[in-house]
């Protein structure tokens, strides 16, 4: 695996690269928290002949920091790496594979740039609506978007990162969220347990990067998103890329896979602030009809059937990383989803 560095928009990206120059080029785009080596687990079930390209998104991994701008939604992170395949693959369609947040980004691209993917591989992604703050199948937002954005992040957590802490003695030390959030089984990080929580530790901290500002709004629970870094960008207020979605042109196939024991993007989701007020953990919650809990996996599943050509995949007793605990399977659905 060989680390170069791209230069995009003003800013320096890494970007892991993999694979002979003229193989079938394949995309991966992480999530939150983590950056391009998080999928280490799974490339190494990869055969030779793919072309992998794998960046940092800035403020991750290697790459460098730099404002996030949350008013574009995602659209600041699907711009740097439009940019990188305009550097690395100028031209012909590529598949794009993404976990989580990068799920998000990978439907904007889709969207921005609809001829230039064969294919995508959606891992765990993000609601189409918006993370948080909406409501029914069609992301009827919430008064306010209120519980959203960057206030919605956990302080110690936020904190234990920008001091680079490795321990276990608490449940939101980094390492104790990569063990019961991103992974149903922690068992499943084995070796890669350092790895992945070195990705973890990436993450650059503050208002431009994560979490992001916050702004006080009337509504339970007291603040609504801001306008500047990453968890702002997923608010509803700033993405919501369902309608564009749906009508984007020659629709690549997608493949959701995804976890049944998922904490994270889940119709109960441990990090939806309404569904933690709805069983006791948040105070105040003020009851389902003015805040009721996100129904993530449902608004997906209705979006991609409205788009067309999808296939969904559910794997027991797994987590929010499927590609770090069934890394075989996931690649061998890759493979399938290439193939076709």
């Amino acid at each position: 695996m060989e680390e170069v560095s791209v230069a995009v928009r003003g800013i320096s990206l890494n970007v892991l690269v993999d694979g002979p120059a003229d193989g079938t080029p394949v995309l991966f785009v992480h999530g939150n928290c983590s950056s391009a080596a998080f999928w280490q687990p799974l490339l190494r079930h990869l055969p030779p002949h793919l072309r992998i390209i794998a960046p940092d998104l800035r403020g991750y991994g290697r790459s460098e920091t730099a404002p996030v701008d949350a008013t574009r939604g995602l659209r600041d992170f699907a711009d740097d790496v439009a940019a990188v395949l305009d550097v690395l693959v100028p031209s012909g369609k590529v598949a794009l594979v993404a976990h989580s947040m990068g799920c998000g980004v990978a439907m904007q691209l889709l969207v921005d740039h609809p001829e230039r993917f064969s294919a995508l591989l959606l891992e765990a992604p993000l609601s189409p609506y918006g993370f948080g703050g909406t409501r029914g199948l069609d992301g009827t937002p919430l008064a306010d978007f209120a519980g959203t954005g960057g206030g919605g992040a956990n302080p110690d957590f936020v904190q234990r990162i920008l001091d680079g802490d490795r321990s276990v003695d608490s449940p939101t030390s980094p390492l104790s969220v990569l063990r019961t959030a991103y992974v149903a089984d922690p068992a499943s990080l084995g070796a890669d347990e350092q790895l992945l929580l070195d990705t973890v530790l990436s993450t650059a901290i503050g208002e431009d990067n994560y979490p992001g500002d916050s702004k006080p709004v009337d509504a339970w629970p007291g603040f609504g998103p801001g306008d500047r870094g990453v968890l702002n960008t997923m608010a509803p207020n700033h993405f919501n890329v369902a309608s564009d979605l749906v009508a984007v042109p020659d629709k690549p196939p997608i493949t959701w896979v995804r976890g049944d024991r998922d904490a994270i993007v889940s119709d109960t989701s441990f990090f939806d602030l309404a569904y933690l007020g709805s069983i006791g953990v948040v105070p105040g919650w003020p009851g389902a009809e003015a805040a009721p809990p996100q129904p993530m996996v449902s608004q997906t599943r209705a979006v991609f059937e409205r788009y067309g050509p999808y296939a969904e995949v559910v794997y027991e007793n797994c987590g929010h990383s499927p590609h770090v605990e069934r890394p075989a399977d996931v690649a061998g659905e890759l493979l399938k989803l290439l193939a076709g």
